[in-house]
């Protein structure tokens, strides 16, 4: 590999940024200061960015990282709340945009490998997650549902994704428990692939990812649709259902009180409607 194909940057500014590193793309989630929170300005260019790589011939493998301390950790919360009565509307909007990063993550012929630091909670977090094809994270890497704990429901495909990974049993458990999921577990459960030690994980995930992108194009995207399709109702299916729960679910009170709950640091305290 020659130096002009080591860093190729191809979005070096915004929320997201995207650079290509040979036949690896390196997409990074560029919102340290939210833990990487998902708003729609993001998602719109997370959405770019995965077009990008989409239409670039030479992109075989994407590498998905968080900057900072936390992988993602779901969704805005500041910017729901700061929404008041137009949180339903906008969480249609960013259900939907959120969708369609998921979407093209699954149907994209190039593998996605996500590199899992701090928490990754949430649709957003944990969706990403579960709709890449593998996942590499620090020993102190956490997972967490999250939806149910603030009175919403799953999103990003997970009640599709989740059981397939972990079992239905687990998934039920995750989904409306919210345990926090550790790394050596998460291992355990097959919700990842390998744990490395802190210092080591974006050099881990780059050299497994340069290792798959030496593979042959075609056959890894012919493997990975035959994976994707065979999951049953199937993720396209599943999704707009999630996305008019979350959306009619916006409408309750306990939505309100379980954001304010996060925000505050307290036990959220919902009445059900």
């Amino acid at each position: 590999m020659n130096n002009a194909e080591l860093h190729e940057p191809m979005i070096d500014s915004g929320e997201v940024l995207l650079s290509l590193l040979g036949n690896v793309a390196h997409l990074q989630l560029n919102r340290a200061q939210a833990a990487n929170g998902l708003d729609i300005p993001t998602l719109l260019a997370l959405n770019a960015a995965l077009l990008r790589c989409h239409g670039e011939r030479r992109v075989r493998v994407v590498l998905l990282t968080g900057a900072g301390v936390n992988f993602c950790a779901g969704g805005d919360v500041h910017t729901f709340v700061s929404k008041g009565d137009e949180l339903p509307e906008y969480i249609r909007q960013a259900t939907l945009l959120l969708q369609a990063a998921i979407s093209a993550m699954v149907h994209m012929d190039a593998p996605v490998i996500a590199a899992v630091q701090g928490f990754a909670a949430g649709g957003g977090g944990m969706g990403l997650v579960c709709a890449a094809d593998v996942v590499i994270a620090t020993e102190s890497a956490k997972f967490l549902a999250g939806a149910t704990r603030v009175a919403m429901a799953p999103d990003a495909g997970l009640s599709v994704t989740l059981p397939r990974l972990v079992g239905q049993r687990k998934a039920t458990e995750m989904l409306l428990m919210n345990p926090l999921i550790k790394a050596q577990e998460a291992l355990s459960l097959g919700l990842i692939n390998q744990v490395v030690p802190d210092t080591e994980l974006f050099g881990a995930a780059l050299a497994y990812a340069r290792k798959m992108a030496e593979g042959a194009p075609c056959a890894l995207a012919a493997t990975k649709r035959l994976l994707w399709t065979g999951i049953g109702l199937g993720i396209d299916a599943a999704m707009p259902e999630e996305s008019r729960t979350v959306a009619m679910l916006c409408r309750t009170r306990d939505v309100r009180e379980g954001l304010a709950a996060v925000i505050e640091k307290r036990p959220a305290q919902f009445e059900g409607q």
